[in-house]
C-alpha cells in the first residue's frame, strides 16, 4: 500500500494494515474460499485503491479456491501497465495454482473495463488455459467500486 502515508494518520495506517493481515489470514483457513464475493471485493479495493499509478495484482488459488498467494506483478503509469502472460504462467506453476483471479485498479477511480482490459483478459484466460489453470474473475478496482467480469459475463 504505497500510498496509505500519503492520506491517512499513523495509528489509521497501523490499523489498515492489521486488517489486511487479518483479512488475509482467514482467506489462507481451510475451507475458506477466495471468490468473487463482497468479502473478496473489499480485500482487493484496500489493496489496490488510491494508488497513482496502475498495479496489476494476481490471487494463486489451489483446487478449492483457497488463497495460496497473490502477488503484484506489473506496475504501471497513471492510465496503463505493461502486462505479459508468460509471466502470469510462469508465476502460477511457481505458486503450483489451481485457478486464479486477476486483479488491477484505475488510477483515475473509473472501474469500468477498457477494451484493452477485456484483450488482455482473453488473452490470459488462453494462455492459462494451456497450462490447466482456470481464470475465475478479473476485477477493476476504481476509488469506490470494483467491476467483475465474471458478473458482467465476459468470462
Amino acid at each position: 500500500m504505497e500510498n496509505i502515508a500519503l492520506v491517512f494518520p499513523l495509528a489509521s495506517q497501523r490499523t489498515i494494515k492489521r486488517a489486511l493481515t487479518l483479512l488475509e489470514n482467514h482467506l489462507r483457513e481451510p475451507g475458506v474460499a477466495f471468490t468473487s464475493t463482497p468479502f473478496s471485493r473489499d480485500w482487493i479495493r484496500l489493496q489496490l485503491a488510491n494508488h497513482e499509478r496502475e498495479l496489476f495484482m494476481v490471487m494463486f488459488l489451489d483446487n478449492q479456491n483457497r488463497l495460496l498467494a497473490h502477488e503484484t506483478l506489473f506496475h504501471g503509469t497513471i492510465n496503463s501497465t505493461a502486462i505479459y502472460p508468460r509471466e502470469v504462467v510462469k508465476a502460477a506453476l511457481r505458486h503450483n495454482a489451481a485457478a486464479v483471479i486477476l486483479a488491477h485498479n484505475h488510477p483515475s477511480g473509473f472501474a469500468q473495463p477498457s477494451d484493452a482490459d477485456r484483450n488482455i483478459t482473453e488473452r490470459m484466460k488462453k494462455a492459462l488455459t494451456l497450462v490447466d489453470v482456470r481464470l475465475l474473475d478479473h476485477l477493476v478496482v476504481g476509488s469506490k467500486e470494483v467491476v467483475s467480469f465474471t458478473e458482467l459475463g465476459w468470462l
